[in-house]
């Protein structure tokens, strides 16, 4: 009786446990903005390309003094591409789509932007403010890769998702403040050796 219970105490904590592993797994990322820090938990596993992308990126230095260039109230932010004089910056090659990950544009998620093209995603990244389940990959047609999440510092993505906007020809969510991305902090997990 007593090996029965605790190969079923062992069967019920082996899936927690193995989370926590993975989890353990994930890079932190904290980005210093003019609005303030917004921390995110990156997800190696589920997006790898997307995640080891997004590094490269933050690692480089390449996202310090970007902006949030798109503000739409209660559906995302968007930034990574363009500096404050609206100049966008050369990037790296486009990524492989990975919206097939089961991970969802839910509130508070973070996931790659592109063009209509589902493998055409370079550095620019957005942030949901709600669910946006349209937003994810369905029968016949690609969705928009999620590789993370705001872990920390919800209050100032909803602080950025309040800015006043403005039209351009080529900015339609534009801030009228800049929000700037000042510098990435990448914070690797003790247990991927880096």
């Amino acid at each position: 009786m007593m090996k029965h219970c605790l190969l079923l105490i062992c069967l019920f904590l082996s899936p927690l446990l193995h989370a926590e592993t993975q989890a353990a797994n994930n890079p932190i990322v904290i980005l210093h903005t003019s609005s303030g820090d917004i921390t995110l938990e990156l997800y190696r596993a589920q997006a790898p390309i997307s995640v080891e992308n997004f590094l490269s990126y933050a690692n480089s230095g390449f996202y310090d003094g970007t902006i949030f260039h798109r503000v739409i109230k209660r559906f995302v932010i968007q930034g990574g591409g363009f500096t404050s004089k609206l100049e966008k910056k050369p990037t790296l090659d486009p990524i492989i789509n990975e919206s097939g990950n089961r991970l969802h544009n839910d509130r508070w998620s973070v996931a790659m932007a592109r063009t209509n093209d589902p493998n055409s995603a370079t550095s620019q990244f957005y942030i949901n403010l709600r669910m946006n389940s349209s937003l994810d990959k369905g029968r016949g047609k690609e969705g928009y890769t999620v590789f993370g999440k705001v872990i920390d510092g919800q209050y100032v993505v909803s602080d950025i998702s309040k800015a006043k906007t403005t039209a351009t020809a080529m900015f339609p969510d534009l801030p009228l403040e800049a929000v700037i991305i000042e510098s990435v902090e990448v914070i690797e997990s003790v247990e991927s050796g880096q």
